[in-house]
Formats: C-alpha cells, structure tokens, sequence
C-alpha cells in the first residue's frame, strides 16, 4: 500500500540565529545580560487544556444559510445526558482570502537600507486548500466516472482566487499536491480508475458476502447470516455436495455439517478483505486530515465514496480522524457517489454469481436484500458522521453530481466550536453521546458532532500544548492578545539568495509575570517562518526565550520593548510570513501575517 507523503514540519535551532536586543528609541541596541534574558531549546511546559473535546456546531435559518450571532449562553451540552460546562467557546469564519502587501525593507549586509524597486500591487494569497479525496478502492467504474466528470465542472466553475485544490485517492495510487493549474488536475482525475483490492477481473465469489453479513457470521455469531449465506452456496454450487436435495431447497442438519466449513471461509476471506479495506481507508484520511493541518487558511477535505462499513475495532482510527480535524479546523465533506440507491426486489441479480440465476428461494432472496439494505446504511453512516462530526455537508439520494460537489465543497460560513472537558473519565473506551441544545431555537437548524469514543489513557500536557502552537502557526487568523509587532528585512546573500529577518517587537513592560526570588519571570516561545503563495511551508524556527528581570531592569525598559530577530536563509522568490509568541505566565498568544518579496 502506498500512502502520500505527508509534510512533517520541523523547528531546528540550525535554520536560524535568534538575537535578542532592548529596543532604543533614538540611540543604539544594547545586548541585555544573559542572567536577566536567554533563549534555549526545551519542551512546552505552558498550560492547557488536557482531554478538552471539542464539538463542532453550524447552525442554520430557515433559509438553509449559517449564522453567526449566537453567544456561548445559547447552547447546552449534554454527554451522556449529564449538563457539562462549556470551557472553550469560539466562531470560526470562512472569509475571502487575504491581501498582504510587501512592508520588508531591503538592507545591505551592515543594516543599512537600500533602495528597492517598487513592487506588484497586493495579491490574494492562498487562504482556501480544498482536498479531493476519491475512494476508489470502493468505487464502481460507474460512480467514479459520474463523480469525476462533476468533479472537473466543479473545479472548472468555482475556483476562485486564492483558492488550491489537491486530488488524492484511498489507494494511494494516484495523488496531486496543492495547485491552481486547472490542467494538472483534470488531467489527474482522468488517472483515477477503481482499484478494489479484489480486482474486478476475478470471477465473484459463491456466496457473495458482504463485509457487513461477514461481520454477522464470524463476529456476531449470526446464525440467520450464515444460512442465508448457506442457501446461496448450495445455489451456486449444484451437484457439489452429495444428496444434495432439489435446487433452492433448504438444507438439512447433515447438509449444513459439510457446507458450514466453506461458507465460514468464505465470510472469513469478505472480513479480511473488507476489514484491511477500511482501515486503509481511515488511515490515509487520518494522514490527508495532519497534511491538511499543515496548510494556512480554510480547509476542506471533500470524500466521494459510496461509504464503508466500520466495525467496533475501527472506531478509534474514525475518533482519530475526527478529533484530528476539528483540533486543526479541518472541515470533512463527503458525498455518497451511489446518488440515489435504489434495490431490485429480490435482491440484485449479479450479486448471486454466475450459476446462481433464479434459484434461491424466495426467503433466501428476501433475506439476503434484506442483508444489502442494512449494508447500504451502514456503509453510508461513516459519510454523515464524518461531516456531521467536523461542520462539513453531507450530500446523499441525488444524482446532481455536479451541484453536490459544489456544496460540500463551500465551508459553512460560520462554524461554533464548543469543547467541554469531561469529568470522572474510566478511560474504557466506551462511547459518549453528546446533544446540544438551543436555549432559544425556534425555527433554526443544528448539525453538531454525535459522539466520541472514550480514550484509554489521558492526553500528555507537553504533548498537546505543542500541538496547540503548531495549530495557530499553521493558521491564517491573526491573534492580538499579547504586544507584539512584526517586522521583516531582507539582504541578498547571492543571485537567488538572501537571508530573511523576522523581528517580533514584544512590549515586556506589559507581560503577566510570576515573582519567583526577586525576578520576574515569564516564557516567551517564538516561531517565525514563511510559506510560498500556493501556502506550502518553507522554513521556520522555534525558541524558548526565557525572562527573569529584576524589577529595576523591568521599570526601565523602554516602550518600544524589547526584540527578538529571527534570521532565515531562503531564495529569491514571493512569501508570507507567519510570527507567533505564546506567553506561558499569562497563557495567552498572539499571531500575525506578513509578506515579502525577494527580487
């Protein structure tokens, strides 16, 4: 199995030197003392929330539009029936992507600025990564060719600008990173062919058991599972068995002695199979959804699948999946690519194999449809919960393609993001379900996640509080709860080369520290680094810069604060600048966006 590569980012102390200076109004930077100020490479160690869940909620009007104007006291939240408090409250916007336009200065290799030619108007940047996911190891050659040709009307018609689009499949066979080149995507759909583990030119196998009805016989101990599959086994296999009775009859105690061993081996080969199928499944969603983390701006995983069956084993990898998006703003769509299913009575005639014909009685037949309806729905569940779960659309029972595809590739205008965190865990496993009320309701729509699956161990603090950073990196919002200002220069180091200065001038008069022997202390954590336009990350770098001021120190710095410089080494070429300082005193954070142009 072949699984895309996943971008993996990496602060390193070596991509940059990191300076730390008292700004001076009028008069030269003076270094403070390596007692008072430090920098150094170390663990997260400000506080977080540990186990928060996170429950994502769009509300809609009559109209079918989201609104935004609801507050934290319009909601209740219930797990497993028990009122919770709702810690985290906040609205996430789809807004057009932003224009930055270039504020670096050029400089020579003393600091001192240059002349530098007037730049291009402000661009929109990349701020919308719509992620194509196209299952084709379930996928028919019908539905895919369907969804496919929707899918290039969709991209041909709705692409607007700032927008990157990326095209990947659960076989991992055939796969296109973010772009704007409407050529190399359509050229990679037209790549995309079903790739069932199973090819289709192996004949069916006798009885055809669904992953569902082998789920029934092996883990249920469905014995109404197995004689249905039985039935059609001595249908399919006539003059196999000795004293078989008449074709379509049921068999007798002796008669299902000597089939039960192959029909099991069959339903065992169907779990195999279909259990390996949806667990690769669920993990290259898991891989999109952390590549996905890693793009700035809104993010849309679009899922064209005809759905897949998920037994109990699986729930963990789907809870992943989930947890994953919501904590990184990954909005799940998926569209069901059988449109609207439909079931011939009697069952379908091609799923009996080729010897079966007509001859399975007519209890058989209506056992075994009865069995592919429970399927169809089951394998459909994971498309509604995976967009329900994440603020997504869930597009089902239409054959408009193309309009479908629109829809569940357009985020919500507004999504609120409720996290509570859970009291008295057993950490067993077990399942919770949530429901959220409106206070006051009347005449609006909820979609709000179901339920989540409890974990076997708490979350590490270190662990989650990393996390929690990398996500506002990755982030085009912009974060104003601390002081800071950002600032960028440049020098070229060669013809297609410069080294970049990210400055983040803190104010540190106005920081919350703690008094810890005579010393303010506080820590601040630093990441700077750039993207290229199509969002992609570059380079960056993280530091641990560690204050302990007396409190003279403290009284006489000065206004403009103190700075601290960044160097990176890059090439010639367009960027946007992402600055993000975490105060771990005051538990609070600010983000801001830049852009530069290297000539």
């Amino acid at each position: 199995m072949h699984f895309p590569a996943l971008r993996l980012l990496i602060f390193s102390a070596s991509a940059s030197a990191v300076m730390i200076c008292l700004a001076q109004t009028g008069g030269p930077q003076q270094t403070q003392t390596t007692a008072e100020v430090s920098q150094r490479d170390a663990p997260f160690t400000f506080s977080t929330g540990v186990n928060l869940v996170l429950v994502p909620v769009v509300v809609r009007d009559r109209t079918g539009h989201a609104i935004g104007t609801l507050k934290k006291e319009d909601f209740q939240l219930f797990d497993k029936g028990k009122l919770q408090e709702i810690s985290k409250f906040s609205i996430e916007k789809a807004e057009a992507p932003p224009s930055l336009p270039d504020t670096s200065i050029e400089t020579d290799a003393t600091g001192n600025p240059q002349a530098k030619p007037a730049g291009a108007a402000a661009q929109p940047i990349a701020g919308h990564f719509i992620m194509w996911l196209f299952d084709d190891i379930h996928l028919s050659f019908g539905d895919l060719g369907q969804t496919r040709e929707a899918a290039k009307r969709v991209l041909k018609e709705s692409f607007a600008p700032g927008t990157r689009a990326a095209i990947y499949t659960t076989s991992g066979r055939t796969s296109l990173d973010f772009t704007d080149d409407r050529d190399k995507l359509d050229a990679t759909l037209d790549q995309i062919r079903p790739s069932p583990t199973i090819p289709a030119a192996v004949p069916t196998d006798c009885p055809d058991i669904s992953y569902y009805q082998a789920d029934l016989i092996i883990n249920g101990a469905d014995s109404q599972a197995l004689t249905a599959a039985e039935a059609e086994y001595l249908v399919c296999n006539p003059g196999q068995i000795p004293n078989l009775p008449g074709s379509g009859a049921t068999a007798g105690p002796a008669i299902q002695a000597q089939i039960a061993g192959p029909v099991r081996g069959y339903a065992q080969k169907a779990l195999n199979v279909g259990y390996q199928d949806t667990s690769n499944s669920l993990l290259i969603l898991k891989g999109l959804v952390r590549r996905m983390s890693a793009m700035p701006g809104s993010r849309t995983v679009v899922l064209v699948s005809p759905g897949f069956f998920l037994v109990t084993d699986h729930r963990t990898n789907e809870m992943d999946v989930i947890s994953n998006a919501i904590r990184n703003n990954v909005v799940i769509s998926s569209l069901d690519a059988r449109g609207l299913y439909s079931f011939t009575p009697g069952g379908k005639a091609e799923s009996l194999g080729p010897n079966a014909g007509d001859a399975l009685t007519m209890s058989a037949q209506n056992i075994k449809m009865q069995y592919e309806q429970q399927a169809a729905l089951a394998n459909m569940d994971v498309l509604e919960e995976l967009a329900d779960d994440t603020g997504g659309s869930f597009f089902h029972n239409n054959n408009d393609f193309a309009a479908g595809l629109k829809l569940v590739a357009t985020q919500p205008e507004y999504i609120y993001v409720l996290g509570f965190a859970p009291q008295s865990l057993k950490l067993d496993g077990s399942y919770h379900k949530l429901k959220i009320v409106l206070k006051s309701g009347s005449g609006l729509e909820m979609q709000a996640r179901r339920g989540y699956f409890e974990r076997n161990h708490l979350e590490d603090p270190a662990e989650e509080a990393k996390e929690e950073l990398r996500e506002a990196f990755f982030s085009r919002d912009e974060i104003h709860e601390l002081p800071v200002q950002l600032n960028t220069q440049f020098f070229k180091t060669g013809d297609l080369k410069a080294r970049l200065s990210i400055m983040a001038r803190i104010d540190a008069k106005h920081l919350r520290y703690k008094k810890t022997d005579g010393r303010n202390d506080d820590t601040l954590t630093v990441v700077g680094g750039v993207f290229d336009p199509d969002g992609k990350y570059v380079v960056g770098t993280q530091k641990i810069v560690d204050l302990k001021f007396r409190d003279q120190t403290l009284d006489a710095l000065p206004e403009a604060g103190i700075t601290v410089k960044t160097n990176l080494d890059v090439a010639s070429g367009s960027y946007i600048v992402r600055l993000v300082v975490r105060d771990s005193a005051g538990n609070v954070m600010s983000a801001l966006n830049g852009a530069v142009v290297i000539p």
